[in-house]
């Protein structure tokens, strides 16, 4: 297995840069004139389901995810990802054919499908913003920003509910993409926020501005024509940080810290034993199985490129 300081020899030979003012630069969080208009967003959507004769009756929670909700969120994050959760239907998952008979005693088959609760959005959305504002895509709705409002993408959702035995369950988020395409997509967006909230604070807050210099550090390498940025979603950055050890996000400096970092995720990551266990923040998803849309190899090849494009040394 290589390591990253056995690279150290392909690096390619950069200007001077002040790694550790850039650094921490990127480790600040959004605006408040930013966060001020991704709250606007979300206001607006709410407003829109209560205007709605056929949802505000329902039991719906509007909710804000994503890279703006757990305060990850960088430059190139010009939207914001709001969730419309519909509690009236939900998906179950059951442990074994026991707890699901035993369920199947005291519950009746839907009336109320996804599709119905999906076009209901989609009518209220554009009652709200106009035709020409909301474009619909396979798992989420598009919103165009204005002066007072950054871009959304808004997702329809019913409650997941993974049963633990037939009294006690965890509550996630699902959704129906149009396509199929993947036919579910189930998320933790409650234990997310609440486990990184933890992390965060462990790290003497260390862990969210290292996801900020981490995501921002790929979109620039993206920006410079390096591929291997291309195919690490800022989603997946962030759960790599959460799977660093506490002690190694709370180095002195910023560069010692990313040094640490890096090495230590391209030496976990390269070795499938060290990283079959990780999961994501949610830790309720395994980070690297076949269900994810990346690869360890995308993971690998992006951090010798972060390496590299650093300048670290041995």
């Amino acid at each position: 297995m290589s390591n990253l300081s056995s690279l150290s020899g392909n690096l390619v030979k950069r200007s001077p840069r002040d790694w550790e003012d850039a650094f921490s630069r990127w480790s600040q969080g959004p605006s408040a004139t930013e966060q001020q208009r991704a709250e606007n967003a979300e206001r607006q959507i709410k407003q829109a389901i209560l205007d709605s004769d056929k949802l505000k009756n329902r039991d719906i929670k509007v909710f804000t995810q994503g890279s703006y909700r757990n305060r990850v969120n960088v430059r190139k994050d010009s939207d914001v990802d709001i969730g419309v959760l519909c509690f009236d239907t939900y998906f179950p998952e059951y442990p074994d054919d026991n707890v699901k008979a035993q369920l199947r005693q005291y519950t009746v088959d839907a009336t109320y499908t996804y599709s119905m609760f999906k076009n209901e959005i989609e009518e209220a959305l554009v009652a709200r913003f106009g035709r020409a504002a909301v474009s619909r895509g396979s798992k989420s709705f598009d919103i165009k920003a204005n002066s007072y409002r950054v871009e959304a993408d808004v997702a329809a959702f019913f409650e997941h509910r993974r049963y633990l035995d037939s009294r006690n369950y965890l509550s996630g988020v699902e959704m129906v993409p149009d396509d199929f395409s993947p036919p579910r997509v189930r998320n933790w967006p409650e234990q997310h926020y609440d486990r990184g909230v933890k992390k965060n604070a462990s790290t003497s807050r260390r862990f969210k501005r290292v996801v900020r210099v981490l995501k921002t550090l790929s979109n620039e390498m993206a920006l410079k024509g390096i591929k291997s940025a291309d195919k690490v979603p800022s989603f997946l950055l962030e759960c790599l940080v959460f799977n660093v050890p506490d002690e190694l996000l709370m180095r002195v400096t910023y560069y010692d810290t990313m040094r640490a970092v890096i090495s230590f995720l391209f030496n976990a990551v390269s070795d499938e034993n060290r990283c079959r266990e990780w999961g994501e923040v949610s830790e309720l998803k395994y980070l690297f199985r076949p269900s994810q849309p990346w690869t360890r190899d995308d993971a690998c090849n992006f951090l010798v490129d972060a390496w590299s494009y650093i300048g670290f040394s041995k």
